[in-house]
């Protein structure tokens, strides 16, 4: 038996980290309804991550909750995209224990600092200490979380607005920052073409992204629907080390469109 120290095991958090640093594509789905056994699902699906939407669904943070530790059971990266950009939102959600925290509408290279902030304990940030499942209840001991704990967050900054795409060189600046991710739909309507997400000058848009954030060593992604397969294509060639594939609304719709169309195609008539 071998008596000398232990290798630490590596969080969900790190191997997901060393994956986008390394050039590695990662996959994931979204969640909008509030059972977390969706979660556990794409997680046994294969899904390397699941982003959990608190912005645009009816999730209090009890559902927050249910959805995390449904990904722990799945050994999927929990990633929680919280409504702003603001604190006292994020610091709730960073004690139950989440794998990557998602901040919308970052426009400037303040709001990308300010939000590694809310992310960090003091002197570096302003987070207060009150950590709950997130250094198991307790059982961890104190110093060796407050040690391990900004390995074990992802940092997650959304890109969905042209004032973004105009600051995207002093965001890609701020240190602390492990991806970015573009919003198509919210940045295409910043550009005036609201739900036309593949407007020619959208297009170039997200081509321009992308160049930035290699150019830059800075990994990036983007969430679209599942029914956009162009666009998938399109993101996995230009690199991108993050591909939200779609969410259980749009899984569902996707499944019941194909179940009826077989049956009309079968001979079957209302």
């Amino acid at each position: 038996m071998n008596g000398g120290p232990r290798e630490r095991e590596q969080t969900r958090a790190e191997r997901l980290r060393a994956r986008l640093r390394a050039g590695e594509t990662v996959i994931g789905g979204h969640v909008f309804f509030t059972d977390p056994e969706i979660s556990e699902l794409l997680g046994y699906h294969g899904f390397d991550a699941v982003w959990i939407d608190a912005e645009h669904s009816a999730f209090d943070l009890n559902t927050v909750l249910g959805h995390i530790m449904a990904c722990a059971s799945a050994g999927t990266a929990s990633l929680v995209r919280v409504a702003w950009n603001d604190p006292v939102r994020i610091k709730p959600v960073l004690e139950m224990g989440p794998d990557g925290i998602i901040l919308p509408m970052v426009c400037t290279a303040e709001e990308a600092r300010a939000a590694v902030r809310s992310c960090t304990y003091p002197p570096q940030g302003v987070r207060g200490f009150g950590p709950r499942r997130a250094n198991r209840y307790g059982a961890m001991e104190s110093g060796a979380y407050v040690e391990g704990c900004e390995r074990a967050l992802l940092r997650i900054l959304q890109i969905e607005h042209r004032d973004a795409m105009e600051n995207l060189e002093e965001i890609l600046g701020v240190e602390g920052v492990d991806l970015l991710v573009c919003g198509p739909c919210d940045l295409s309507a910043s550009y005036g073409h609201l739900c036309d997400t593949r407007n020619p000058e959208m297009l170039a848009v997200y081509d321009r992204f992308a160049r930035s954030c290699r150019a830059a060593g800075v990994p990036f992604g983007v969430s679209l629907s599942a029914g956009d397969r162009t666009s998938i294509r399109e993101w996995l060639a230009r690199g991108a080390n993050f591909v939200g594939c779609g969410d259980d609304l749009a899984y569902m719709d996707l499944g019941c469109r194909a179940t009826f169309d077989f049956l009309r195609e079968s001979g079957w008539t209302r």
